[in-house]
C-alpha cells in the first residue's frame, strides 16, 4: 500500500507569497485562457518568482479538457526553455496539461499512448519540479496523481495515472476561488463531493484516506451553498475541501462515475458535458447501484450519518441520493443528460452510442477501484438511467 501527497501544501491568505523562496533559474508558468491574468495573480506569480531569482518563460491558453497537441506543444517549449521548475496555475486543465507536458519534457521521446495503461510513468524529477497553484474548488489536481487529457480525434479523455506526477508544491490560495463565476462553483463543488465520496467506498480506501474523504464531505456539504451564492468564507472553505478530497482519491482512486463522465463528457456532437455536471448527474444513479454490494451499503449508510441523516441502511441511502439531487437543483444541475444544455444530447446520438460509450467507460482507469463491477449490458442501463432520470434496482 503505498500514501502520496506533495511534500509541501502552502494554504491561507498570501500563499502565494510562498514562490518567493523557492530555490531555482528557470521557471516555466503554464496556465489557461486569461483569468488568471486578468484578476493579477499572473503579475504576483511572476513578480514573486522573479524575486526568489527565477527566469520565467509562459504557455498560455491551454483550452478546457486539454489537448494531446496542447500538450506537445507545451512539451515542445520547454524542451527549448529547460525549466528546472514547472509552475502550473489555473483551473484543472493547465495544471493537468501542465503534468502532462512534464513527462514529455523529461522524456521527449515518450509517446502519448505509453502513458494511457495506470502507473506506467517514467521517472520524473530528472529535470525539473512541479508546483500547483488552484484557481478552482474541485479537481484538486494540485495533490492527484492524475491528469486528464483528451483526444479529441477520437473523441476519449484519458484519466492518467500515476504517482510521479504528484506534485511537489501545492499553493492553496483562497483568494485565488474568489473569482470563480457560480456555475463553475457549483460544477467543481459537486466534483469535489463526487472526489470524496467515491474515495471513501473505493475498494482501495484505507485507514489513511477514509478521515481525509468524509471531511471533505462534511465540508462540502456544509460549505458549497453558500459559496455558490459567493460568500467569501464559504468559498475559502470549500478550496480546502476539494484538496482534503484530493488527498483522499489519490490514493484511494475513484469508481464508475467519474469513468462514466470521462467517457462522455467529449462524446457527443453538440458540444462537452462539463466533468464536474457529470458527476453530479451520475452520483445519485451510481449509489443504489454500488449499494447493492453488503460492505458498500454500511460506508454509505456511514456518509449519510455523517452529514446528519437518520433512519435504517435502506432510508439512509435513500435520503443520501435525495440530499445530492436537492443540491443540483440548488445549484441549477439537471438531474439528466437529456435535460443537460436544453437537450444538446438528442436522443437517436445517446441510443446510437450508447453500447461503445458503456465499453469504454468499463475499460476507464477509474473502474477497477469501483466497489462493484459493472457488466456491459449493467453500465448500458447506468448510462440508459443517467439519460433518462430513472430509478436504479439492479
Amino acid at each position: 500500500m503505498r500514501f502520496t501527497i506533495p511534500r509541501d501544501i502552502y494554504y491561507g491568505p498570501n500563499a502565494l507569497d510562498e514562490l518567493k523562496k523557492l530555490s531555482g533559474k528557470k521557471a516555466v508558468v503554464v496556465l489557461g485562457g486569461g483569468s488568471m491574468k486578468r484578476f493579477g495573480f499572473l503579475d504576483r506569480v511572476i513578480n514573486n518568482l522573479h524575486e526568489a531569482g527565477l527566469e520565467t518563460c509562459l504557455i498560455e491558453g491551454v483550452e478546457p479538457d486539454p489537448s494531446v497537441e496542447t500538450v506537445m506543444h507545451g512539451a515542445k517549449v520547454m524542451q527549448d526553455f529547460q525549466p528546472d521548475w514547472i509552475v502550473a496555475i489555473g483551473g484543472g486543465s493547465p495544471i493537468d496539461a501542465a503534468k502532462a507536458m512534464w513527462t514529455f519534457y523529461e522524456y521527449p521521446d515518450t509517446k502519448f499512448e505509453d502513458l494511457i495503461t495506470p502507473f506506467h510513468f517514467p521517472t520524473l524529477r530528472k529535470k525539473a519540479k512541479f508546483l500547483a497553484i488552484p484557481s478552482t474548488s474541485g479537481t484538486a489536481t494540485e495533490v492527484t496523481a492524475f491528469s486528464v487529457i483528451t483526444d479529441y480525434k477520437t473523441g476519449i479523455k484519458y484519466p492518467l495515472a500515476d504517482f510521479n506526477i504528484t506534485p511537489d508544491v501545492a499553493v492553496v490560495d483562497p483568494a485565488l476561488a474568489q473569482t470563480m463565476p457560480p456555475k463553475l462553483t457549483a460544477y467543481t463543488g459537486m466534483d469535489a463531493l463526487t472526489h470524496a465520496i467515491e474515495a471513501y467506498v473505493s475498494t482501495m480506501h484505507s485507514p489513511f484516506t477514509d478521515p481525509l474523504a468524509l471531511q471533505a464531505i462534511k465540508m462540502v456539504f456544509e460549505y458549497l451553498p453558500a459559496s455558490y451564492k459567493g460568500d467569501k468564507s464559504a468559498r475559502e472553505q470549500m478550496h480546502y475541501a476539494q484538496c482534503l478530497a484530493g488527498m483522499a482519491f489519490s490514493n484511494a482512486m475513484l469508481g464508475i462515475v467519474h469513468s462514466m463522465a470521462h467517457k462522455t463528457g467529449a462524446a457527443y456532437q453538440n458540444g462537452h458535458i462539463p466533468h464536474g455536471c457529470a458527476n453530479a448527474m451520475y452520483l445519485p444513479k451510481v449509489i443504489p447501484y454500488n449499494a447493492k454490494i453488503p460492505e458498500t451499503r454500511e460506508r454509505y449508510a456511514s456518509i449519510a450519518r455523517a452529514v446528519g441523516l437518520t433512519g435504517d441502511e435502506d432510508n439512509l441511502i435513500q435520503a443520501l441520493c435525495r440530499k445530492i439531487d436537492m443540491y443540483n437543483d440548488l445549484l441549477d444541475i439537471p438531474h439528466s443528460i437529456k435535460d443537460y444544455g436544453d437537450g444538446m444530447v438528442p436522443e437517436k446520438e445517446f441510443q446510437e452510442k450508447l453500447h461503445n460509450i458503456a465499453a469504454l467507460a468499463i475499460s476507464d482507469a477509474c473502474t477497477g477501484s469501483n466497489p462493484r463491477q459493472p457488466s456491459q449490458e449493467e453500465m448500458e442501463k447506468l448510462l440508459t438511467a443517467c439519460y433518462y432520470d430513472l430509478p436504479v434496482d439492479f
